[in-house]
């Protein structure tokens, strides 16, 4: 992540060293992009990123040719660290319970739920029957058999021309590899994967909830709120009612 925030890309997509300036340019967009996306979702508008990060809009695209490749590399390194909060939850902690539970609530507090990839999940629930988990890639099921369909596919405000396909099928010239954005994703979903299967066989977890189940509470846990106070305290709590949603309960 380091080596990128200080390297621009030329017109053939090496990377060459940036002058100080514009090094401070870039993480201000960068810085910018976070947080206007992180409101707004990855439908809002390059000017509103210039805006925030005080620079002018060509000073935007001299360093991102199109909004694709900056939607691109915020999602890489948003998906970079849910996985690395996912590795040090499960490295750390003895319990399943307790491993889940601390991806959670290190993700959903980084806020980095909000800027979760447009093509990594879309879940189509066809039935009220659950879907059943696959790692590292979701199970896709047919109409027939009436289970949900879980896939990787755009979400809701991806950029135009991403709509309906994986996100490594339309990787912008000049913007990340497409091999290495579709593996940035299935890492993160086989790691996830293993927490939910650990939760699962400890018997914390109830069976019938999915990856893309957690990845949802990591996107929703952390609404947008005006006042930064009100945010923090509405997060942990609608993050400690979504916790005893996800938990099994004995029966009887």
């Amino acid at each position: 992540m380091g080596a990128k925030a200080g390297a621009g890309l030329t017109a053939g997509g090496r990377s060459t060293p940036l002058r100080v300036d514009a090094q401070r340019n870039l993480e201000h967009v960068l810085r910018a992009a976070r947080e206007v996306f992180g409101e707004l979702g990855y439908g809002a508008p390059m000017e509103d990123v210039a805006r925030r990060a005080r620079v002018g809009v060509g000073t935007v695209y001299r360093r991102f040719p199109s909004k694709d490749v900056l939607v691109r590399r915020i999602a890489e390194e948003e998906t970079s660290r849910l996985t690395d909060q996912a590795r040090t939850a499960l490295g750390q902690e003895d319990d399943a319970w307790s491993a889940l539970s601390r991806f959670l609530r290190t993700s959903v507090a980084s806020g980095a739920g909000r800027l979760l990839p447009p093509g990594i999940l879309r879940v189509s629930a066809q039935s009220e029957e659950p879907a059943e988990a696959r790692v590292p890639l979701q199970r896709v099921a047919s109409e027939a058999d009436g289970a949900a369909e879980v896939r990787v596919v755009a979400q809701r405000g991806a950029p135009e021309g991403e709509r309906g396909e994986p996100a490594a099928a339309q990787a912008p010239e000049g913007g990340p590899d497409a091999g290495e954005e579709t593996a940035g994703a299935q890492a993160l979903l086989e790691v996830v994967g293993r927490l939910v299967e650990r939760a699962k066989a400890a018997g914390e977890l109830r069976t019938d909830v999915t990856v893309a189940d957690v990845l949802l509470v990591i996107a929703t846990g952390a609404p947008s709120l005006p006042d930064p106070s009100q945010q923090q305290a509405a997060s942990a709590r609608l993050l400690e009612i979504l916790l005893e949603g996800l938990r099994s309960r004995p029966v009887g």
